[in-house]
């Protein structure tokens, strides 16, 4: 719940820090965890639930944002739903599809925001703001739209295959309900993420990038 504030409120240094180090370091925890220790029926309904909380909670709450770090912030809840489904099998395909998932998600996340951090000058706050980039910066806008859309999982970008394999892994680990929820919440984030390539592409007249304070 507090992960979108601290992402608007930091810099956005710190917010990349705060969106990469943690993930990995509670996912190899935890992955030391299902290897050596004690991985019963109980702990998985637990990654069960939080995998689908998560991923629920990503998604729908990235529809009503306005600033550009926010909607970074939701995707990284619902990408910890996704990356624990790995978890929720408690199988060597599941930490594979895991891994994979992390790799991914790390290389996207530094591209999203290295382009937030390039974009500081111009005082890039709101979604708003990205609609004359295509004009100004047509390099970044791509990158940018490219980078957004592999977050949305849009094939056959790395965001689709880092689903792909983790949800196969769930179907394979018999997760049949996991699985399903997680392409609805995929879907439903094709449209939150997708919006700020959108208007940086297409932001119309209005989308005019703010000089910066002197």
């Amino acid at each position: 719940m507090w992960a979108p504030d601290i992402y608007e409120g930091s810099p956005t240094p710190v917010t990349a820090f705060l969106s990469i180090a943690p993930k990995i370091s509670i996912s190899a925890n935890i992955s030391r965890v299902s290897i050596y220790g004690s991985y019963g029926a109980t702990l998985q309904q637990i990654f069960f639930f939080c995998s689908i909380a998560s991923m629920i909670l990503g998604a729908l709450a990235a529809m009503a944002q306005t600033k550009v770090k926010r909607p970074l912030a939701h995707s990284s809840i619902g990408h910890v739903g996704y990356i624990r489904t790995g978890f929720s099998c408690g199988t060597i395909e599941g930490i594979q599809s895991l891994l994979i998932g992390i790799f991914i998600y790390a290389l996207m996340t530094i591209d999203a925001f290295a382009i937030v951090s390039a974009l500081r000058q111009t005082r890039v706050k709101y979604i708003a703001d990205l609609g004359a980039l295509a004009k100004t910066n047509p390099i970044s806008a791509i990158t940018f739209s490219i980078t957004m859309f592999s977050y949305a999982g849009i094939p056959p970008l790395a965001g689709f295959c880092s689903k792909f394999y983790l949800f196969f892994a769930a179907l394979g680990c018999g997760a049949y309900f996991l699985a399903p929820v997680g392409v609805v919440t995929s879907v439903i984030g094709c449209w939150a993420a997708g919006r700020l390539p959108r208007v940086s592409q297409f932001g119309g007249p209005k989308g005019v990038l703010r000089a910066p304070d002197t």
